[in-house]
């Protein structure tokens, strides 16, 4: 290898070690010990239509769940309820938090229906307000909608259009 191939070869390598050490500031090592207890991340499930950045964008846990075993250098098995038998009981470190001693933290399994791929539906509990946005050409008739397991402080603004579509027993 002479030349251009060489002059290539070592560019690729420098580019690939600066991505490396970007990739490592972001990363860290979490290892649980066998007892801890974690909470476990869920999902929001993805159609919900929203403007706002609350509720799906806010992350979500449950639990807290005891620690079994660890399984793998990043997986390790929970202690799951019987509500939750129909999922997997191992885990990646990426999907549990440690779990700090506070009850305002705990989302009980029961008041939200996760799904096998650890997702849940946002359901909406009523129609706070309505609103008509004035675009340029166009305006766009908007409710306000409290959500299930949020405070009324954080209900989002939603196309009215489509929450009729998706919840007409709302209206």
């Amino acid at each position: 290898m002479l030349g251009p191939e060489l002059v290539a070869e070592t560019e690729d390598m420098e580019a690939s070690d600066r991505q490396k050490s970007y990739a490592d500031l972001k990363r860290k090592d979490i290892e649980f010990a066998i007892g801890d207890r974690v909470f476990l991340k869920v999902s929001p499930w993805k159609k919900v239509l929203r403007f706002g950045r609350k509720g799906k964008l806010s992350l979500r846990f449950i639990g807290p769940y005891r620690m079994l075993k660890r399984v793998g250098p990043v997986a390790y098995q929970l202690e799951l309820p019987s509500e939750l038998s129909q999922i997997h009981e191992v885990f990646h470190v990426s999907m549990l938090r440690c779990y700090c001693l506070d009850p305002s933290h705990v989302v009980p399994v029961e008041e939200i229906d996760v799904m096998l791929d650890l997702s849940f539906e946002e359901e909406p509990v009523q129609i706070l307000d309505h609103d008509v946005k004035v675009l340029r050409k166009k305006s766009v008739s908007l409710v306000k909608v409290w959500w299930r397991n949020h405070s009324s402080e954080e209900a989002t603004w939603e196309s009215e259009e489509a929450m009729r579509q998706q919840y007409p027993h709302l209206f």
